[in-house]
């Protein structure tokens, strides 16, 4: 390999990495494991910056530390300080929901811990429903490298100074590799919160570790074009190996980021791919630097970083703004990516090629041509006209934050109420699912004596009076006294399960925050188990992501033809997967004789003030028409 040689392969490898994050933000069910993008982020930074650091250390004794600082803050900060202005410029114009704490997110990630602050804070990357989601999630990784690049040198020089050999300091970075992976595991395993495993630098060391250990035995330099066929194709063939793995694992249902695999071993054969990826495409003898450099590699490649940087925040104002996503799913996409590709072009011709090269004298001499009436440089004083307002906007937002109380989603009215049902879900459960052990003999009701009764009562002692006004008779009302219902459900329905317990005292409500369907198997499992899966099943899910039919025939077959499942579509039009999981359900029923599709999107989606600024989880007002018809929807289709 010839000196100072720039391996062109690794901006198709950047290249696939962004397009993998940004498909995963836009669409994580279908590109499931998109998000791996940041573990090849992470190999890259840590194969080329220990290389670069031994080659120096063992050719000149030594490394010049202070030029390594300056051109990663020449590199990484003149963007970062853009995204970060213009975002709080945004907020405070657009969206001021979001003031809350960006002071202290501003100053997080300008110091390079924002993760911290996120695990503290619980921020979670994988809730996208929180009318404050924030457009700075994603910046985490960022803090993560800046934590690299500042500890890195030190590291690197008291590898050389007391360990000297590169086989001593490749079995050392190695080993911290794995031990960071373990940790990993450990805590998921143990019940850690899944954001601190996920965004701890300590669980995440070891994308990076591997690709410095990797640089240890694997010098650029060393690496010889002149080989033997028999090794180029080896080299080929390994490539292609982990290359195809890589792309299994992209799509893999099995990479869930929030499943056991992924943490217990998924991450880490992930990154020993990439690892042996990077390792491929740096030897001159192999093809697979060529395979992957061509001009749109190259384009995408060499503006990842500000792709990356603006990608989140563009998606998050997007569909703010835009909150029919779910009609209009493709064309919003390509316009989400269009405006990240033209931000980021912008940004790179006139932000980041012009900074790497930045000098005091230069800065003087462009301040100086910005100010001289002189000359006809219209662009130029745009420019900077732009700039300064944005600077000016952006900081009024970051110095207000502080004395802004923004709903916090953990402490919002909506999470409180979520947290407050789970609690007396379990409690309600516990009881009712003793009762049953204790009663396991369920006495049937003749149909035309229970409507009797209900009308009876209905006039001598009427219940729940307050929710006639939401479309339920008192009648209904009276019959859902003895209903026998198993629901399980999302936050959707976490959020109304008081209302629904009122309504269905009988009923065992099991729903929580960020589920999707697969949880469900278990779940049933469980109560039947317990003997308190009763006759009539709700089911709640799909707000989250859609499943396949597959899904819902083991679903069906796991309830059986004796029980009626009773399936609540989704309102949820932020989100591309709306039609698809509504007509999948519709479809199953067509199937099923004995399932019966409420339909909440149907009832509600002329009623937006139903809504909390999320357009996805019903308000107060909103859980009482939702339960209310729920629960009508049952009655009328339930023998008695």
């Amino acid at each position: 390999m010839k000196k100072n040689q720039f391996i062109t392969g690794y901006s198709g490898l950047r290249a696939l990495a962004v397009i993998g994050v940004i498909l995963y933000h836009l669409d994580p069910n279908t590109f499931i494991g998109g998000y791996l993008g940041v573990p090849i982020f992470f190999v890259l930074s840590g194969y080329l910056v220990t290389d670069h650091m031994m080659r120096s250390y063992e050719a000149q004794g030594s490394y010049d530390n202070k030029k390594f600082y300056i051109s990663r803050i020449k590199r990484l900060y003149p963007q970062m300080i853009t995204v970060l202005w213009l975002s709080a410029a945004w907020i405070l114009l657009f969206q001021r929901n979001l003031l809350a704490k960006l002071n202290q997110i501003i100053v997080t990630n300008l110091l390079n811990v924002y993760n911290f602050w996120q695990i503290s804070n619980g921020q979670s990357y994988f809730e996208r429903f929180a009318a404050n989601e924030s457009p700075f999630t994603h910046l985490w990784t960022m803090s993560i490298e800046g934590q690299f690049y500042i500890l890195w040198p030190i590291v690197m020089f008291l590898l050389y100074r007391f360990a000297r050999k590169r086989k001593t300091i490749f079995w050392i970075l190695f080993s911290l590799s794995i031990v960071s992976a373990i940790e990993m595991a450990i805590l998921y395993l143990t019940g850690a919160d899944i954001n601190r495993v996920y965004y701890g630098t300590d669980t995440r060391f070891f994308s990076l570790g591997i690709g410095a250990a990797m640089a240890i035995i694997w010098p650029i330099e060393d690496l010889r074009e002149n080989i033997a066929k028999r090794d180029s194709r080896v080299l080929d063939l390994t490539g292609l190996i982990a290359f195809a793995g890589m792309l299994l694992m992209f799509f893999s249902s099995n990479m869930n980021p929030q499943a056991a695999f992924t943490y217990c071993g998924g991450m880490l054969i992930f990154t020993l791919l990439v690892a042996i990826m990077t390792a491929i495409i740096a030897h001159p003898g192999s093809h697979w630097n060529r395979i992957l450099t061509n001009p749109i590699f190259k384009w995408i490649g060499s503006r990842s970083y500000g792709i990356y940087l603006y990608q989140f925040p563009v998606m998050i104002f997007f569909e703010d703004k835009l909150t029919n996503i779910a009609d209009h799913p493709t064309l919003y996409h390509i316009c989400e990516i269009l405006i990240i590709l033209l931000l980021s072009e912008t940004s790179y011709r006139l932000i980041e090629k012009p900074c790497s090269k930045i000098t005091w004298q230069k800065t003087k001499q462009y301040f100086a041509q910005v100010f001289d009436t002189q000359r006809n440089n219209y662009a130029q004083k745009f420019q900077a006209a732009f700039a300064t307002i944005v600077l000016i906007v952006g900081s009024i937002g970051i110095g207000i934050s502080p004395s802004v109380k923004g709903e916090d989603f953990n402490k919002s009215q909506l999470a409180e109420r979520i947290n407050a049902n789970q609690k007396e879900q379990k409690k309600d459960n516990a009881a009712l699912i003793a009762k049953m052990k204790k009663n396991k003999k369920t006495k049937k009701v003749d149909s035309s004596k229970a409507m009797k009764e209900a009308r009876k009562q209905a006039k001598e002692s009427p219940v729940n009076k307050r929710f006639t006004k939401y479309g339920i008779s008192q009648v209904d009302l009276q019959l859902a006294q003895n209903l026998n219902v198993t629901a399980i459900g999302d936050s959707v329905m976490a959020g109304s399960s008081d209302d629904l317990k009122k309504l269905m005292p009988k009923a065992i409500i099991d729903a929580a925050v960020s589920r999707q369907l697969n949880v469900a198997f278990d779940l049933l499992s469980s109560y039947q188990n317990q003997g308190a899966l009763a006759d009539n099943v709700l089911i709640g899910l799909g707000t989250n992501g859609p499943f396949s039919m597959g899904d819902v025939d083991r679903l069906m077959k796991q309830v059986g033809p004796d029980r009626h499942v009773f399936w609540i579509n989704v309102h949820v039009p932020s989100r591309t997967w709306q039609k698809p999981v509504n007509d999948l359900i519709a479809q199953a029923a067509k199937h099923y004789s004995n399932l019966t599709v409420i339909d909440w999107y149907g009832y509600s989606k002329s009623h937006p003030d139903w809504f909390y600024e999320d357009h996805t989880h019903p308000t107060p007002t909103g859980s009482m028409y939702y339960s209310a018809y729920i629960v009508k929807s049952i009655v009328k289709h339930t023998k008695f």
